[in-house]
């Protein structure tokens, strides 16, 4: 140990780390405080305000224990694990056609918040998200279109069959290809 880091500053800043990485295993956070006091004592700073902007530069204490808590998790800081949110995401979404067909405000209200926790979640990306809402809208397109395409007394119990397939399948779907890109 060199003077550095026996440095009032120093010792406050490795505490408060040692203290939002509880949540560590002890292996990992004796391994992320050595590599913070190696590096700043290879800095070589002398006195307070070199000190202070070795630790600046290294980051809030909170911040250095976020990242190492991320990197950490199981599947990695991109891709979060299945929580309630994403099965939300997905029930909505592959539900969202068939209670269009059921009852349009229902459905529509699922859809339009299946769609919204869809972009506002971070582990999809654009493309998955893009997916996703194609197969989410693509039911009430089509029921739209055949609303302005047919005249609704000439469907008939295979017309029926063939929509009630396409508002589960197409959406429910959508849902799969979004959880299995959770759990890549």
């Amino acid at each position: 140990m060199n003077t550095t880091d026996q440095h009032p500053l120093v010792a406050a800043y490795l505490d408060a780390v040692a203290r939002e990485t509880a949540g560590l295993p002890a292996e990992r956070r004796a391994e992320l405080l050595a590599d913070l006091r190696e590096h700043i004592e290879v800095s070589g700073a002398e006195g307070d305000d070199q000190v202070r902007a070795v630790l600046a530069g290294l980051g809030e204490p909170r911040t250095v224990a976020a990242s190492a808590l991320a990197e950490e998790s199981p599947a990695g800081p991109a891709a979060a694990p299945r929580t309630g949110r994403t099965k939300l995401t997905a029930i909505l979404l592959g539900v969202s056609g068939v209670l269009l067909l059921l009852n349009a405000y229902a459905g529509a209200i699922a859809l339009i918040v299946a769609l919204v926790l869809l972009w506002g979640s971070p582990q999809w990306e654009n493309r998955q998200k893009l997916i996703g809402t194609a197969t989410g809208a693509a039911v009430p397109v089509v029921v739209f279109l055949g609303a302005l395409l047919g005249d609704a007394s000439r469907i008939g119990p295979m017309e029926v069959l063939l929509i009630l397939a396409f508002s589960l399948g197409v959406p429910t779907l959508g849902a799969i290809l979004l959880m299995r890109a959770v759990r890549r």
